[in-house]
């Protein structure tokens, strides 16, 4: 349990915690070792004295170490896996760490690097992380989620690792991307490290491979279906409801048979929120709204094909169609300009499609002048001859689908075509930017999911923007748990989606990126925290303080990775 009160010297009014814990039970404790840092003083009134080498190191010390470390290491895997280390031994450190080298560490610690982690997660285990609520164990629940580190909760990561990035079913180890993802909450935006638990519902496995795993860390079973999956999760719900009744829920790669159920179930009961769905269709329209500025076109002007029909497809389609309504479109009107391309082709009435996509499917006699040699299988390549996209969109995990032929296809009717290749890890993105460049003689603009370097065509450097969540969630997260509202309104994300999208470098120089750096997230997210509290009490859904304390609440959420002196209580 996290052992300490933060409390201030009533002479001096420095900050300062009061300790319980004693000796190794302190240095076991991530969230209060410091290490080599600690003071003598510390050392003799908290039991320390003799359990470490006589020398101290202040943090820059400690920072240069641990720096030239992970420089030392070969492949970005065992940096990674040295930064999980790090994690579990001194999270001070580690996010003073990524902090000062943010560019270079989140890909490290987040896409793409954390994919391959998570596919190796039963190989690379050390230490529990989070709660692991197992089915075998759901009458449980209340028991297990008691023995987490720290008392008081405002946000949860969860998953049932089903839908790791592109790489589908992890069991088990998904949990890692809850852990990556409560990390760039408090690195994009302050949200102290000890009010975030990461939770795996672990369900069961569908991915033989894991099956066969001697080494395998989850419950060995397929993965629980039906009704008794929706028990499963309607009972964790009322427990993290009954435990923690002003916790923010976010959901994180969950399947696609059960991702938009899940949040048109809950988003109205409690206050929550999926990053699939609504982070990445919020980042992407922040992002297109930044490029159609500085083209000078509108939304209501486009014509946007997704390669790629799942959750994270239709949840982008979602937003910029409300965008294009926004714009003047009819409902109706912003419906047609969307091409979704499933694993049948684009999608049509009378096809075996999701619910949740249903919205999006053409009658086929809309298509009576196309031109495609099976009606009932209909490619991208098609989509692009006919419908003539102004927007690419994939997410899809299809390496490589964007072939040369469609991209020149697109390039020859559009002048400046937005190609967004968004799949994770790299190994799925649907093209490399280079060849993007290449095909469209440089006209395109081009946004990714995964970090590439800027592209050098012809002489000119053409600047590229990763559509990382990281712009979106952190700061959304941040105005939730000060505000602590009913519910996620669809206008609380929209306050996020044009704050982002005015913080585009690319407005005052349309050579500059569509984003902003990673090095100004804190910024950012913390002008998002901003507008989402804003909203939150504007629409009356806010449950704590007043529009004049908002910025003070906020304030009061944020936390800085430095060590605080540690006094004995």
């Amino acid at each position: 349990m996290f052992d300490a009160t933060l409390k201030s010297h009533p002479a001096t009014g420095e900050d300062y915690l009061a300790i319980r814990s004693r000796g190794h039970d302190l240095l076991n404790n991530p969230f209060l070792n410091k290490g080599m840092a600690f003071t003598r003083e510390e050392r003799i009134t908290l039991g320390l004295n003799g359990l470490l080498p006589y020398a101290e190191r202040d943090i820059e010390t400690q920072l240069a170490e641990a720096l030239e470390e992970i420089n030392s290491k070969p492949t970005n895997l065992q940096k990674n896996i040295f930064l999980t280390a790090l994690l579990d031994r001194n999270e001070t450190l580690f996010y003073r760490l990524v902090h000062d080298h943010i560019s270079e560490m989140v890909p490290l610690i987040y896409t793409p690097v954390v994919g391959e982690a998570i596919a190796n997660y039963s190989h690379i285990y050390n230490r529990p992380r989070g709660i692991y609520l197992s089915y075998p164990d759901r009458d449980h629940m209340d028991e297990l989620l008691d023995h987490r580190w720290f008392r008081n909760v405002d946000l949860i990561c969860v998953t049932d690792g089903e839908r790791i990035l592109g790489l589908g079913d992890q069991g088990a180890g998904g949990i890692g991307i809850t852990i990556g993802k409560l990390a760039l909450y408090t690195i994009c935006s302050g949200i102290n490290p000890t009010t975030c638990l990461p939770v795996g519902l672990d369900v069961g496995t569908n991915n033989q491979k894991l099956l066969d795993d001697p080494e395998y860390v989850g419950w060995r079973h397929e993965r629980i279906r039906g009704a008794d999956y929706d028990s499963f999760i309607e009972q964790f719900v009322e427990t993290v409801q009954r435990k923690f009744p002003h916790v923010y829920l976010h959901w994180e790669d969950f399947g696609k048979s059960n991702a938009t159920r899940i949040l048109n179930t809950y988003r109205e009961r409690l206050c929550t929120f999926n990053d699939d769905i609504q982070g990445t269709g919020a980042v992407v329209v922040a992002t297109v709204s930044a490029a159609l500025k500085t083209i000078s076109s509108r939304y209501r002007d486009q014509r946007v094909a997704f390669l790629g029909a799942g959750t994270a497809g239709v949840g982008i389609a979602d937003q910029m169609k409300a965008a294009m309504v926004r714009d003047g479109l009819s409902e109706e009107e912003a419906r047609k300009r969307f091409y979704l391309i499933d694993v049948n082709g684009l999608l049509q009435e009378g096809q075996d499609i999701a619910g949740f996509q249903k919205p999006y499917a053409f009658n086929p006699t809309e298509l009576s002048s196309w031109e495609f040699d099976n009606a009932d299988n209909i490619t991208l390549a098609e989509v692009v001859a006919n419908a003539s996209p102004t927007i690419l969109i994939g997410v899809s995990s299809q390496a490589g689908a964007f072939t040369e032929s469609i991209v020149r296809e697109m390039a020859t009717k559009v002048e400046r075509p937005i190609i967004m290749p968004l799949s994770n890890p790299t190994s799925k993105c649907e093209a490399v930017p280079d060849d993007l460049a290449r095909w469209t003689g440089g006209r395109a603009i081009i946004a990714t999911g995964s970090p590439f370097d800027d592209v050098e065509y012809e002489g000119k450097t053409i600047p590229l923007s990763q559509c990382n969540n990281a712009f979106i969630f952190p700061g959304l997260g941040l105005g939730v748990v000060a505000t602590k509202p009913k519910v996620v309104s669809d206008g609380m994300i929209e306050a996020a989606v044009e704050t982002l999208a005015e913080c585009a470098p690319s407005l005052q120089d349309p050579n500059a990126k569509l984003l902003p750096r990673l090095e100004d997230a804190r910024e950012v997210c913390r002008k998002i925290a901003m507008a989402v509290g804003e909203v939150a009490y504007e629409e009356q859904l806010a449950q704590v303080g007043d529009p004049h304390e908002l910025e003070l609440r906020i304030d009061e959420k944020t936390w800085e990775p430095r060590y605080l002196p540690y006094r004995a209580e």
